[in-house]
């Protein structure tokens, strides 16, 4: 199996996502606006504004940056779940839509495979993303033509890159998980003394040692679905000593096993 994350801050980044039992995650964080085209299987999704949906093999499901979700992966009984994904920057959305502004956020939005097809904008942004030798403009109006497409289809991307604070300190601690983050230097970053930080965070019901468990948490399971990285070193990049503390964190959140991810017979 090949490497199957490409991910990159900044730009327009692809993503395969496999897995091979069912499971569902519960207040999983959505940093950038991603949208997920489902190749194999299904996905239940749980969105605050929208309340359950499901998408179906050849669907696009779309996630707003910021939205804290809870979503189930359906694989096939015959083939595991299979989606590929793809993370827009807030300036390219800012491109399309900033001349249409919602006053609310539009929440989880799901373009159907009939009559839409939306795998032909997917063939579109992966032959541009290819396409190393394109001059950067032609690359931009290219990776555009995607989210003009959607705005035609009637859908709504939120533009702004603003979120809750909450969602910020998480964005933060995902720039590197593994790093032995202290409330001193966080509550520094956001221009704050240690003591108002810690007052904001009991306000939002979470601990820093919460917020920063849940981050690695999620940044383990998205280098389980999306890489071949082995699960030791996914342990270690996350911040946890050895495979086993993080093996017993994650089936405390998840309810399974890290290599259930992979591999159905676990």
């Amino acid at each position: 199996m090949d490497e199957k994350s490409d991910f990159t801050p900044g730009a327009v980044s692809t993503v395969t996502i496999t897995q091979a039992t069912a499971a569902t995650f519960s207040d999983l964080f959505i940093s950038l606006t991603f949208l997920c085209f489902i190749r194999y299987g299904s996905k239940r999704v749980v969105c605050p504004i929208n309340g359950e949906m499901i998408g179906y093999e050849g669907d696009l499901v779309i996630f707003p940056p910021g939205a804290v979700v809870t979503l189930e992966n359906r694989p096939l009984l015959d083939a595991n779940y299979r989606a590929d994904g793809v993370y827009f920057p807030p300036d390219l959305i800012e491109a399309a839509f900033g001349d249409h502004r919602q006053r609310s956020a539009p929440g989880i939005q799901i373009v159907r495979k009939v009559p839409h097809a939306p795998l032909e904008i997917l063939n579109l942004i992966q032959e541009t993303l290819r396409s190393g030798g394109l001059p950067a403009p032609i690359r931009q109006h290219r990776l555009l033509e995607p989210l003009i497409w959607l705005r035609h289809q009637g859908i709504r991307l939120q533009i702004t890159d603003e979120m809750h604070p909450l969602g910020q300190l998480r964005r933060l601690i995902d720039t590197d998980p593994g790093r032995a983050w202290r409330v001193s230097e966080v509550a520094k970053s956001f221009a704050m003394s240690e003591a108002t930080f810690r007052r904001w965070l009991t306000r939002s019901g979470l601990g820093f040692s919460k917020v920063l468990q849940n981050t690695r948490l999620e940044k383990g399971l998205n280098l389980l679905q999306t890489t071949d990285m082995p699960v030791s070193r996914i342990a270690l990049d996350c911040g946890f000593k050895t495979p086993s503390h993080f093996s017993d964190a994650f089936r405390r959140r998840f309810g399974i096993k890290p290599m259930a991810i992979r591999s159905d017979s676990n």
